[in-house]
C-alpha cells in the first residue's frame, strides 16, 4: 500500500515558464499531490530554507542561459547541499546524452523530456518518492527489515514477513532478484524497499515498464538514442541503462518481453555494455537487475516464448509475493490504514469497520490483491455516510470475488481459440467493460489482455455481447 501524496509535504515546481509551472501543478494537484512554484534558481533555494518538499522538478534552463542547462545544473548541485536527501527530478526540452548524465552526476534522481507525458511525470514521482522513504530507513533496514508504516508495507502474516526476511537476507548483494506474485501484490513497492535497502541507495532507481513498451520503441527506451537515428529522433534520448548506472534496474512484466528482444537485453545484462541507437560507441554501466512478472517464466520458456538463459541471469534470487488471500492477517490492517489514507486525501472523515464489515473484508478472495482493497477502500472513504462502515458501503460483489463458473459440460467439443474466446467475453461482461479487472480475473496483463483482444477483433466495453 503506498501512501497518499497529500499525506505529505508539497512537491516543489521550479521552471522559470509560468505556463509550464501552473500545468504540472494542476496535473499534481488532480494527482492528489499538493506543490509550490518557484520560477528561478534564487526562489527554489528560499523556498527551501523556507519548508521541507517531499520532491523537486527542476528546470535545466534559465533566462540567463537558455541551452546548455548549466544554471540548471549549478542549482541542482545547491540543492543537493542544502537538502541531501530530497528527490530531485530535472527537466529540459533541449535533453542530451551529457545534460542527463551531468544532471544526474549532480544529484538528480531522475530525467524527464520536454514536452512531457502526464503518466511518465506521475510514474517518476511516485517512483522517486517511495525510494527517498525507504532511504529515510536504511539504517533500521539494515538490522530489522520490519517495515514502519510509512514505508508502506503491512507484515503480520507469516507468509509475508518470509518475503521480507528474505529481501533482508540479500539487500546487501548485487544478486539479480525475480519477484514473482499477482498483479496488485506491491511487487513495484518491494523492488523499491529493496533498492533502499542495499549498497546502492544513494544512486537511482529506475522502473521500466516491459509490458508497456512498444516493440519498435525497445532499443531507444533501454539503451537510448543519438540524434538522427531514426527518422523521429530529433534530439539525443538517454536509455533506462544508462540512467540506472550506479543504482537498481527494475524491470516490470518482464514475462512480456517480446522474443525478438530477449538477445538485446540478455547481452547488457550479462557484461553490462550496449550501444546507442545510431552510434557504434560502446558503453558500459554497473546496474544491478530487479524484475517482477505475474507470468510463470518456466512454462514460457517451455513453449518457447522466453529464452532459457535469459531466465537464468534474472532469477539468481527468486521470491515469491503473497496473493492478499493467502495473507489473511494483514487484510484488516491494510483496510484500516488505507482507509485512514483516503479519508485524509479527501478530507472526510475516518470511520471504524463494523463486525460484520470486518467479516466481509477477511471473506472476500481479492482477486486485485492489495490494488483492488486499495480501490475499495477510496470508495467506502468518499462513499461512506454512517457511523460506522457496513457491508453495503464495502461494495463487494460476488463477480469481483470470482467469475461465475461455466456450465457443467460447456467445454465439450469446444477448441481452444473458442474456449479463449468465451472466457475473455465472460471476463468482459463480469468487469462490466473495464480492462483492468478483466485482466486480474483472467490472471494477465492488461497488456496481454490487449494482444487477446485483438486477436480475436473484440475491442473491450463495445463487446459484451455475445
Amino acid at each position: 500500500m503506498v501512501d497518499s501524496p497529500s499525506a505529505h509535504a508539497p512537491v516543489l515546481i521550479v521552471d522559470d515558464d509560468r505556463d509550464v509551472r501552473e500545468a504540472l501543478q494542476l496535473l499534481l494537484k488532480v494527482s492528489g499531490y499538493t506543490s509550490v512554484g518557484a520560477d528561478s534558481p534564487a526562489s527554489a533555494l528560499a523556498r527551501l530554507q523556507e519548508m521541507s518538499f517531499q520532491a523537486a522538478l527542476v528546470d535545466m534552463n534559465y533566462s540567463r542561459d537558455t541551452t546548455s542547462g548549466g544554471e540548471g545544473l549549478t542549482l541542482i548541485a545547491e540543492m543537493v547541499r542544502l537538502r541531501p536527501t530530497l528527490p530531485l527530478i530535472a527537466m529540459t526540452a533541449w535533453a542530451n546524452i551529457q545534460m542527463a548524465v551531468e544532471a544526474m552526476r549532480s544529484g538528480a534522481t531522475d530525467f524527464i523530456e520536454k514536452p512531457w507525458q502526464n503518466a511518465r511525470v506521475l510514474a517518476v514521482l511516485e517512483a522517486v518518492i517511495a525510494a527517498a522513504r525507504v532511504r529515510g530507513n536504511v539504517g533500521a533496514a539494515i538490522d530489522d527489515l520490519r517495515l514502519p508504516d510509512d514505508a508502506g508495507v503491512i507484515a503480520e502474516s507469516a507468509s509475508m514477513r518470509r518475503v521480507l526476511d528474505e529481501l533482508h537476507a540479500v539487500a546487501g548483494s548485487d544478486a539479480s532478484i525475480l519477484l514473482l506474485g499477482e498483479n496488485g501484490t506491491g511487487k513495484t513497492l518491494l523492488a523499491s524497499r529493496l533498492h533502499g535497502a542495499s549498497r546502492r541507495a544513494k544512486a537511482p532507481f529506475v522502473r521500466v515498464d516491459v509490458g508497456g513498451l512498444a516493440p519498435t520503441l525497445f532499443e531507444s527506451e533501454m539503451f537510448g538514442h543519438v540524434r538522427g537515428a531514426f527518422t523521429d529522433a530529433r534530439k539525443d534520448r538517454v536509455g533506462r541503462f544508462e540512467m540506472a548506472d550506479g543504482g537498481t534496474l527494475f524491470l516490470d512484466e518482464i514475462g512480456n518481453l517480446p522474443l525478438e528482444q530477449q538477445p538485446k537485453l540478455l547481452r547488457a545484462i550479462e557484461d553490462g555494455q550496449f550501444e546507442k541507437l545510431g552510434t557504434s560507441l560502446t558503453r558500459r554501466v554497473d546496474v544491478r537487475l530487479v524484475s517482477a512478472t505475474n507470468a510463470s517464466l518456466r512454462d514460457l520458456v517451455d513453449e518457447g516464448r522466453f529464452r532459457r538463459d535469459l531466465l537464468y541471469r534474472l532469477n539468481t534470487i527468486e521470491i515469491h509475493i503473497p496473493a492478499l488471500r493467502e495473507r489473511s492477517e494483514d487484510i484488516l490492517p491494510l483496510a484500516r490504514k488505507s482507509l485512514e489514507h483516503s479519508c485524509r486525501r479527501y478530507n472526510t472523515p475516518a470511520l471504524p469497520f463494523s463486525a460484520a464489515a470486518e467479516r466481509a473484508l477477511r471473506e472476500h478472495t481479492w482477486p486485485g490483491n492489495v490494488r483492488e482493497l486499495e480501490h475499495a477502500m477510496e470508495r467506502v472513504a468518499l462513499l461512506a455516510r454512517g457511523p460506522r462502515v457496513e457491508v453495503e458501503d464495502l461494495r463487494l460483489t460476488p463477480a469481483q470475488s470470482a467469475p461465475p463458473p461455466l456450465a457443467s459440460g460447456a467445454l465439450g467439443g469446444i477448441t481452444l481459440e473458442s474456449a479463449e474466446l468465451l472466457l475473455l467475453r465472460q471476463a468482459l461482461q463480469t468487469s462490466g467493460g473495464n480492462l483492468q479487472s478483466a485482466a486480474e480475473q483472467l490472471g494477465i496483463t492488461r497488456q496481454s489482455l490487449y494482444r487477446r483482444l485483438e486477436k480475436h477483433g473484440l475491442r473491450g466495453g463495445d463487446d459484451l455481447a455475445g
